[in-house]
């Protein structure tokens, strides 16, 4: 239900939040399942929201299992789809919820859903493919071996920044493959080396290889060349958005930058706290507009403003 909820506005402030989403296969979008779906993890829980955001039909993610230690939140993110999955650092009694974890994954399959696991186990942000884990192959095999004809599906994702507002984001669908390419039967050391290879081959062709300092090589990679006219359009416009939005971006910033700054959570945590602060912005600036002017002019606010938002995020500096 509250993933359901939160969907809507998720792609409402998309545009905003990146600048510019290209996807390789749209139709991919539109998958019938069961579908799961291995991709790498380059920005935390951010992966997550784009991914369940742009598909179809509801999108399960499996999370470090740590996560869920609050009860409340750990109410929360259920409700929106995620799952958590435990490593063996975060306590050897844990484990066992992954094999609870996995059989609902399995039950997901089933209902012909769709579901996302990062094949890396950790994000860390950069621009490089590292090693995978056993996770992927473990579910995908378990889920053949109780005849679910789960269809993987190689997923890259690509940012141009891990510390700039407004992305340039690159989301690549490689050749998906099923079981029929597998000994799916024996889930031994063998199996899971051959599904590993095939998933990072795969992956490979999908995830960019930049060096962290190679700022010539990123700009190549993902620069958005702006037309003319469209930075003629939008130049006033994004010069409002910048002012009005200030008193709103700025002190979040700041706070993220202070209490994230050096983490690799810090993107997804600034636009968690954006996504949830904007909607009381612009409903407290409704409301000082209803009590100046009056009328029906508030309404206006709901649209003018994220316009202006997205006109700024589309002429600032990329790099």
């Amino acid at each position: 239900m509250l993933f359901s909820i939160l969907k809507i506005p998720s792609k409402l402030a998309l545009p905003i939040y990146c600048r510019n989403l290209i996807i390789n296969k749209k139709e991919i979008l539109y998958h019938p399942g069961p579908l799961l779906i291995a991709s790498n993890h380059p920005n935390s829980f951010l992966d997550a929201i784009i991914m369940a955001t742009i598909f179809n039909r509801p999108v399960y993610s499996l999370a470090r299992g740590d996560t869920f230690k609050n009860k409340f939140i750990s109410r929360i993110l259920y409700g929106i789809n995620i799952l958590p999955v435990y490593r063996i650092s975060e306590g050897a009694e844990n484990l066992n919820i992954n094999y609870d974890t996995f059989a609902k994954c399995r039950d997901i399959f089933k209902r012909n859903g769709i579901v996302l696991i990062f094949s890396e186990g950790l994000c860390v942000n950069e621009w490089k493919l590292r090693s995978l884990k056993k996770g992927t192959a473990r579910l995908a095999f378990s889920s053949w071996q109780e005849d679910i004809n789960v269809t993987v599906l190689p997923t890259g994702i690509n940012y141009h920044s891990f510390k700039t507002f407004g992305k340039n984001i690159q989301l690549k669908f490689g050749n998906s493959f099923n079981r029929d390419e597998f000994d799916y039967k024996n889930m031994d050391g063998n199996a899971i080396k051959s599904f590993n290879e095939k998933l990072k081959n795969e992956l490979t062709q999908l995830v960019a290889e930049i060096e962290n300092n190679d700022k010539v090589k990123q700009k190549e990679v993902f620069e958005i060349k702006q037309k003319s006219i469209k930075k003629n359009l939008l130049f006033i416009p994004a010069i409002f958005g910048r002012w009005i939005h200030a008193p709103l971006y700025n002190p979040i910033q700041k706070f993220t930058q202070s209490k994230a700054g050096k983490s690799d959570h810090y993107d997804s945590i600034l636009v968690g706290l954006l996504f949830l602060l904007y909607p009381i912005y612009l409903s407290l600036i409704a409301i000082a507009i209803y009590l100046w002017l009056g009328s029906w002019y508030w309404m206006l606010t709901f649209v003018i403003f994220p316009f202006l938002a997205w006109s700024f995020v589309q002429l600032k500096k990329q790099f």
